[in-house]
């Protein structure tokens, strides 16, 4: 039997879930670990596995991407050399088939290059920017895999993974004074609410330091 005043009831909201970046010093730490770590993969033995893995992080930490969306870059998706304005940009395909374009640093097309240089496959057309030890696209289980090995190594939280790498990169924009709309659209976020997450977190970060520093932020016993 149904009862109709169960639909009047309102249902408790689930809390958003609230990105969990790292901090700018442990983004670049695990960013100089990359190439350092010991790979379990038959391609350490080739030695390029550190150039690749670099290349990948830089894109996310550097340019926002998803680790599904770096995953899927061609060689023909690459910008060949930076544009007239300075700046080299990149053409993603996000969620839902959607395009958006994100510029690209020097130091994520350096990277990319050393990568370019040093990949045993072919470095053209429609063949896979990042492979595996068997010439296919890279597995993203194993970057995950990676990204464990280094967060152990480096005493980071379980919190430490590809996809934070991502979170970083919107987070640090913010601190930094970046547009939240200009964020949005790096990101592919259809909807601003998804961006303004990461106010959440920065204002988080800011009551944090604001705890620890100010004189008159901790209350009297």
């Amino acid at each position: 039997m149904q009862n109709a005043a169960l639909a009047t009831l309102a249902t408790p909201k689930l809390p958003r879930a609230v990105p969990k970046p790292l901090t700018a010093a442990e983004a670049e730490d695990l960013l100089d670990a990359v190439g350092q770590a010991d790979a379990t993969e038959a391609d350490a033995a080739a030695g390029w596995d550190a150039a690749r893995d670099l290349a990948l992080m830089m894109l996310l930490y550097g340019a926002g991407l998803r680790i599904g969306e770096a995953l899927a870059l061609d060689w023909q998706d690459l910008p060949g050399a930076i544009g007239r304005d300075g700046v080299a940009t990149l053409t993603v395909t996000g969620k839902g088939r959607k395009q958006r374009q994100v510029p690209l640093l020097p130091a994520v097309m350096e990277a990319l290059g050393a990568w370019k240089r040093a990949t045993p496959g072919s470095r053209a057309g429609r063949h896979p920017v990042f492979i595996g030890a068997r010439g296919g696209r890279l597995n993203p289980r194993i970057v995950q895999g990676k990204i464990a090995a280094l967060r152990a190594l480096l005493g980071l939280p379980e919190t430490a993974t590809p996809h934070a790498l991502r979170h970083s990169f919107a987070t640090h924009l913010l601190i930094n004074g970046g547009d939240i709309r200009a964020i949005q659209e790096l990101l592919g976020h259809a909807s601003l609410s998804t961006t303004q997450r990461y106010t959440e977190v920065d204002a988080a970060a800011l009551l944090d330091g604001y705890d620890r520093a100010h004189p008159r932020a901790r209350r009297r016993a």
